[in-house]
């Protein structure tokens, strides 16, 4: 049997995939590291996501519009990131905060081409693409979502439970994340595996669970954090 040999590549690693740009604030730096042992050429895209409705939202695309269009400016758009390195990307808010808005980042590791943003020569381009043996195959991108807030967020997340069925409800105009979240015989015993919801301005959700039993997570508005146990 022929040894497994390991395939040179990047590893990139972008951080939380969810980021939260709250009032008062207009920037926000992500790092993005780079585990592998081989130099990581990284686009990073970006879309808005538009909610015109209780279904899901639909894209608009940002590149090509004038910057003072944009409302989110991401610098730089191209990144060379080392093996074992980190680099910054700069995400700088200029929009109307009259209401929370959402953007999708996506930052996609490619195979570097002449005349492409990232500065190579020709040369390098082909050398690069050589070293990689399995080409784009081993580059995989990774998409992030970030909330901007509104200028002046207000929460307000009634939390109603009958018969085992949860209702939440965000009555607020700024996302709430329910953190934790799980059904358990008993606050902190016999729990379900966690799991991590955003609620949206103006939405409900609701989570069946056993009347004998509670809903226990975390209540995430804006900074204030509220350990939640709730039964009946």
């Amino acid at each position: 049997m022929l040894p497994c040999l390991a395939q040179a590549g990047p590893e990139l690693n972008v951080g939380g995939l969810y980021d939260y740009l709250e009032e008062g604030k207009s920037t926000l730096l992500k790092r993005v590291r780079n585990g592998g042992d081989a130099t990581a050429f990284v686009k990073v895209s970006v879309v808005e996501l538009v909610y015109d409705g209780s279904g899901p939202p639909r894209e608009v695309a940002l590149e090509g519009l004038a910057l003072e269009q944009r409302g989110l400016i991401v610098s730089p758009a191209r990144l060379i990131v080392p093996a074992r390195g980190m680099q910054a990307v700069r995400l700088l808010y200029r929009g109307e905060r009259d209401k929370e808005r959402y953007y999708r980042l996506r930052f996609i590791p490619v195979l570097p081409e002449q005349g492409d943003g990232f500065a190579v020569s020709e040369a390098e381009a082909e050398q690069y693409r050589d070293s990689l043996k399995a080409g784009v195959n081993l580059l995989a991108g990774y998409g992030t979502l970030l909330f901007v807030r509104p200028a002046q967020p207000r929460y307000h997340t009634p939390v109603l439970r009958n018969a085992g069925l949860l209702t939440i409800t965000n009555e607020g105009n700024a996302t709430v994340v329910l953190d934790h979240f799980r059904q358990c015989r008993a606050a902190g015993e016999a729990c379900e595996p966690a799991t991590k919801h955003h609620l949206l301005p103006g939405r409900s959700k609701q989570f069946p669970g056993a009347a004998d039993q509670v809903h226990q997570f975390e209540l995430h508005e804006g900074d204030r954090r509220s350990a939640m146990v709730v039964e009946r």
